[in-house]
């Protein structure tokens, strides 16, 4: 475990609360980390060991309704954007790298996208691609293709799915971590069977929903409920985006769709790996992302 450096709130513009972790060093370059869905600030901490390479100023921030952030019913990936910039503001960051994973990836998208001044890099790992892209479901597991699919159709019976999910997990996380291996391959199995990532998923999830499960809500209709309202060909930002082989959550044509749209992108299709591959992995992603220069694409 590596306890944070920093754990604060700041207030934004609009009054609601921002939480934030800071790990590593206080004079580094910055990376901002966007947690998964769900999340918190405080999930890389408790990553067995010290996952943070050396020279690296690590913000991650709890996106609005999860851990300590106010809620922010209805938000876009443009607006956790617009978040973002202000935190580094706060901060007194002018440009940083961003590493979003899982469901932390649109958003940083987003933000590369929207601020391509402030974004030096971005990388993205198992990064779900827009719902409406063709051909993406292709090898995702049959309960993440129900729930991605019914935030699209029917908004309003996804929340109130979501919701239920969210209030199982809160009341026993243990019990939710030991339903994940249904849907996940072998490989992740492995993973989760081992105590010191039940450990650290239990903590994160329970801090993650703490405050309810607008967080989950909103990630789930942002990410896959409704256009993102950016076209991924515009993005101008170097982007790394790593998938899994083996990610039944979100498979390999959803990175390859992401980093085929994107014109700046080094792609990394990972052998052998699933959904929880960056568990064992927060270093490397790092290291490749905090690195400035053109990306050189990679199959």
């Amino acid at each position: 475990m590596t306890p944070a450096r920093t754990d604060a709130v700041i207030e934004l513009l609009d009054t609601r609360r921002l939480a934030y972790a800071e790990y590593g060093d206080p004079s580094g370059a910055p990376v901002f980390l966007f947690h998964g869905l769900p999340g918190s600030r405080l999930a890389w901490g408790l990553l067995p060991g010290n996952p943070f390479p050396p020279g690296l100023r690590i913000v991650a921030p709890d996106r609005p309704g999860y851990g300590r952030s106010d809620p922010n019913p209805r938000r876009t990936l443009l607006d956790w954007a617009n978040d973002v910039t202000q935190l580094a503001d706060a901060l007194g960051i002018r440009t940083f790298a961003i590493v979003g994973v899982s469901g932390g990836g649109p958003g940083a998208l987003a933000c590369a996208w929207q601020t391509p001044e402030r974004v030096t890099s971005v990388g993205v790992v198992a990064c779900p691609a827009p719902t409406d892209a063709p051909g993406v479901f292709e090898g995702m597991s049959k309960t993440n293709r129900f729930f991605m699919k019914l935030a699209w159709r029917l908004p309003w019976l996804s929340a109130l799915n979501v919701r239920f999910l969210a209030s199982m997990i809160r009341r026993s996380p243990g019990r939710y971590i030991g339903t994940m291996k249904y849907k996940v391959h072998a490989v992740d199995k492995a993973i989760l069977a081992r105590s010191e990532i039940q450990e650290m998923l239990i903590q994160d999830f329970s801090e993650a929903l703490r405050g309810g499960s607008q967080g989950m809500v909103d990630d789930i209709n942002s990410n896959h409920g409704c256009p993102w309202g950016f076209r991924l060909d515009e993005i101008n930002v170097n982007v790394h985006s790593w998938f899994c082989e083996l990610d039944l959550s979100v498979p390999p044509p959803m990175g390859q769709y992401i980093s085929d749209m994107i014109s700046n992108c080094s792609a990394y299709r990972i052998p052998d790996a699933g959904h929880l591959w960056i568990l064992e992995h927060v270093n490397e992603v790092l290291s490749k992302v905090a690195q400035i220069g053109e990306p050189q694409r990679a199959q």
